[in-house]
């Protein structure tokens, strides 16, 4: 096995519709850093194949037969499957970008972006950061500061690193340069943001982000 294979991000691709999936597989074939492993065309055939093949990354379709993509989200998160998770879809309403972060969604694409555009957020989403529609980000950050007032969440318990990468998070940092500015290794940094979420019952780092923000932590 050559060092590139080793260092590929594994996909699993979960979408209804075949030729969505072909089209995605051939998108990320563009880049020599993904590698896709298993595509599902179901919730459940989805859940079972991320248990199987524990992929890096996983792109999930919100709207589909039977199981749908929120559900499926729920159901892998509540498993321990701990892969990057992100939607892709048409949908652009509010309320399912919102349910998507709280069911720990790490992002959040529309299917309409350009090719280009959807292959540099997904990338994105594996150096850490946190891929949202540009046109979404903004409802995203004003519904869940809204929330925040009454939200009884507290960072007392976190120790000073997890509240120092939290605020890295505010701030809109990925793993890597919040490695850098802490001067910690990328892969502490990972088991650190797994400890914050959760002491702080959060689901994704998109939704401790932004309740963070909103807490003046920025």
């Amino acid at each position: 096995m050559t060092d590139k294979a080793i260092a590929a991000t594994r996909v699993l691709i979960i979408d209804d519709h075949p030729l969505f999936r072909r089209g995605v597989r051939q998108l990320l074939a563009l880049e020599d850093s993904f590698d896709v492993v298993g595509e599902a065309a179901g919730g459940q055939e989805g859940i079972e194949q991320a248990r199987l093949l524990d992929p890096d990354l996983i792109l999930l379709d919100l709207n589909m037969k039977g199981i749908d993509g929120l559900e499926t989200l729920r159901t892998m998160r509540d498993l321990g499957i701990d892969a990057r998770i992100i939607l892709l879809t048409v949908s652009n309403s509010p309320d399912d970008l919102i349910a998507a972060i709280r069911a720990g969604s790490d992002g959040y694409i529309l299917k309409d972006n350009d090719p280009e555009e959807i292959l540099r957020m997904i990338a994105g989403a594996m150096e850490g950061k946190n891929p949202i529609s540009p046109e979404l980000a903004g409802l995203l950050a004003t519904a869940l500061r809204e929330e925040s007032v009454a939200d009884q969440r507290t960072q007392t318990n976190l120790t000073d690193r997890e509240t120092a990468i939290l605020k890295c998070l505010a701030a809109g940092m990925s793993n890597k340069l919040i490695g850098r500015e802490l001067d910690i290794m990328e892969s502490t940094v990972k088991v650190h943001i797994r400890n914050l979420l959760k002491k702080l019952h959060f689901r994704s780092r998109v939704e401790a982000a932004v309740w963070a923000v909103g807490h003046n932590m920025a």
